[in-house]
């Protein structure tokens, strides 16, 4: 009997150190996929905000930010039934009711009269539907939305913890240097991780890539928004979205001796029901992290460790540093083919600063800049820098068309971020 008592005691003994080994040994990093600009009825969105996070959760996403304009989903907000379906229909309520019911919906006023109303829920009351552990997250966000003058300054603010109000200023840059300031002041006196991105610097055109350049504490910026009025391929007279990150970054990485901009996609979702518009599911971020929490995926971030896509999928993608190599796999889909193009901004040669007027100035030639130098067809490459680059990056274009594209011809992409600076 005591041989028996002393053979489970060891037993359960041994199992319990395994499973408690377990749970605190640390994870491997991994990918989470997750979208940092999203709209709900709280601003210009035509849905309440728990249907959109679910909308994001059933479909894998691992975290989801609702950014509405120059407000935080906190405390009480009552919005009335008719400016409700003025958004997109009857089916709006219809469907959330369906969903959630009477129990959790509130509603005041007479039902049929100009009084009825419905209450927005806050983000700390509707997270505990849908959040799951090391599955789904939502942290509260804000697109501070400023101008000046006729030009739209629009900024994403992830993990505020206080809305910020515009600030307005006598530039382009001077409002983004104000705004940026107000977070990572917020950031610093709460001790709290919080990711500040510049959105769509095309959208009518408020934002040129020396702006971008210029604001040398803005280090993120929209490479993909799903929104079809952003211009993302530019014009006869403004650059594309990529064309500038690569202009913008040959300043900072030269003339303003600055760490480059690194690239985000987002949808900035505003339409949930089927019509035409910003719908979501068009872009997103992957980022390497061992733990899905906020302070843990920005921290990633600013570290570099993601990619954006439009519909590709990475297995993974690595720099090293010692042999100075990038290296891109892709996670394949049978029916695609991919077209694997590194990119790089060369530095200016002696001939190049001697004819440039200001021989202080090393900024290489436009036709140096952002230019493909090497590419392969198929789901892994790499490229090994010279030394004559600044800095090199991948972009990822599948065969296949997105499932809800923008324009005609857009393909699945997936773009990581500037290395060998």
């Amino acid at each position: 009997m005591k041989r028996f008592t002393l053979t489970a005691i060891l037993f359960f003994t041994s199992v319990y150190s395994m499973l408690f080994a377990q749970e605190q040994a640390t994870p491997e990093p991994r990918w989470w996929k997750g979208n940092t600009h999203t709209h709900s009825l709280w601003s210009d969105g035509n849905d309440f905000p728990e249907m959109i996070a679910e909308w994001y959760a059933k479909r894998g996403y691992n975290f989801l930010a609702l950014s509405d304009h120059n407000v935080l989903s906190q405390g009480t907000r009552w919005m009335s039934y008719d400016k409700i379906i003025a958004r997109g229909g009857e089916q709006i309520v219809d469907k959330y009711f369906k969903r959630f019911g009477s129990d959790w919906i509130e509603t005041r006023g007479e039902k049929g009269t100009k009084k009825y109303e419905l209450r927005l829920k806050p983000l700390d009351e509707y997270r505990y539907l849908v959040e799951q552990t090391e599955k789904f997250i939502l942290i509260p966000g804000e697109e501070i939305t400023d101008k000046f003058e006729d030009k739209p300054v629009h900024m994403n603010a992830v993990n505020l913890a206080e809305v910020i109000e515009p600030l307005g200023g006598k530039s382009v840059r001077e409002v983004m240097e104000n705004n940026l300031r107000s977070v990572i002041e917020q950031e610093k006196r709460l001790g709290r991780e919080m990711l500040p991105h510049l959105n769509h610097p095309n959208y009518k055109y408020g934002i040129s890539y020396q702006d971008l350049a210029s604001v040398i504490s803005e280090r993120f910026f929209e490479v993909f928004n799903g929104h079809p009025g952003v211009n993302h391929l530019g014009d006869d007279e403004h650059p594309g979205i990529e064309s500038m990150w690569d202009l913008a970054n040959a300043i900072r990485l030269t003339v303003l001796d600055a760490p480059p901009l690194l690239g985000i996609g987002t949808d900035d979702s505003h339409e949930y029901h089927g019509k035409p518009g910003s719908h979501p599911g068009r872009g997103w971020v992957m980022v390497r992290s061992r733990f899905l929490t906020p302070e843990h995926l920005i921290r990633a971030m600013k570290a570099g460790d993601f990619y954006s896509s439009s519909g590709v999928t990475l297995k993974d993608v690595t720099f090293n540093q010692e042999s100075k190599t990038l290296r891109i796999e892709v996670e394949p889909d049978s029916n695609a083919n991919y077209r694997i193009d590194f990119i790089a901004t060369f530095k200016a040669t002696a001939d190049d600063i001697a004819a440039n007027q200001e021989k202080a100035k090393a900024l290489p030639p436009k036709e140096k800049t952002g230019q493909i130098v090497s590419t392969k067809a198929g789901t892994s490459a790499e490229y090994v820098l010279t030394g004559n680059e600044l800095y090199v990056r991948a972009v990822v274009t599948s065969s296949l068309p997105p499932s809800d594209p923008i324009w005609d011809d857009q393909k699945q992409q997936a773009w990581t971020q500037p290395v060998g600076y």
